[in-house]
């Protein structure tokens, strides 16, 4: 069955990058006859928040979406991404690693609806893929890893990302092993997101293959742009779309205005 999803983290309030998104993976669903998942990535407890969750589920509830429930919360499966990373330590592709919560941040890829909070805060314990034994432990099969990119075959370069961390012992889990773990206990067939995560997408085969779990088909689509040529993120301020909503907009409105939006990968 085809299924798509969008997976936002109720960090701050959705603007129209996440309105394009959304629509873009529930329209699709629609028009193949499939499932639209919306999925809450919460594992952040240090930046989510329950008004930015209460405000997801309006937000696009008003743009037209629907969605199955319960929805899916990270937050309720700390336990089975536990269980991924004891799987992946045993199977000897993790290494540990200490480094200030900054070098964290930035070594680690952020969510796609969120960027990573980075300060000089304290040492913060983690465990890394390491390439060099994921390498070893795949054998052949590591470089013929590969990935269906808006139907056409792309061969997954992990080494693009390096080696990523996958567990944090503040927030338990990192995006890239959680986001695999929810794809497949989700049955999601295609992901449809934006194009910063691209590169995302090399890591996350890699552990998909180590995990022996199954691999969707991808789409990345532009981004969109403000005023100054930058992509629109929470962390910059970008419109949220309640705040076009109290401005008089319909979400026809808001179609029409992401369709006019500058985009860029």
């Amino acid at each position: 069955m085809f299924r798509s999803r969008f997976a936002p983290s109720p960090t701050g309030y959705l603007h129209l990058g996440h309105a394009y998104s959304a629509l873009t993976a529930f329209e699709t669903a629609r028009s193949q006859g499939g499932e639209f998942i919306l999925r809450l990535e919460d594992i952040d407890h240090t930046r989510c928040r329950p008004p930015y969750e209460a405000a997801i589920y309006d937000d696009l509830a008003w743009l037209g979406l629907d969605w199955p429930r319960p929805v899916l919360r990270q937050s309720a499966h700390l336990a089975d991404y536990a269980a991924a990373l004891d799987t992946l330590k045993h199977l000897g592709v993790l290494y540990a690693d200490t480094r200030t919560r900054k070098g964290e941040a930035e070594a680690a890829l952020s969510a796609p609806q969120g960027e990573a909070m980075v300060d000089d805060g304290p040492a913060t314990p983690a465990w890394k893929l390491s390439l060099e034994a994921a390498r070893r432990h795949l054998g052949g099969r590591y470089d013929d890893l590969s990935f269906t990119e808006h139907g056409e075959d792309r061969r997954a370069d992990p080494s693009v990302n390096g080696d990523v961390v996958l567990g944090r012992k503040d927030i338990g889990v990192a995006y890239h092993l959680a986001v695999v773990i929810d794809d497949a206990r989700q049955g999601i067939s295609r992901v449809i997101r934006g194009h910063d995560l691209y590169d995302a997408t090399h890591t996350q085969v890699l552990i998909q293959a180590l995990l022996g779990l199954p691999t969707p088909h991808y789409a990345h689509h532009a981004l969109l742009l403000d005023d100054q040529g930058r992509r629109l993120a929470k962390r910059k301020g970008s419109k949220a779309l309640r705040d076009y909503r109290q401005d008089g907009l319909t979400p026809d409105d808001i179609r029409a205005l992401i369709a006019a939006t500058p985009k860029a990968l």
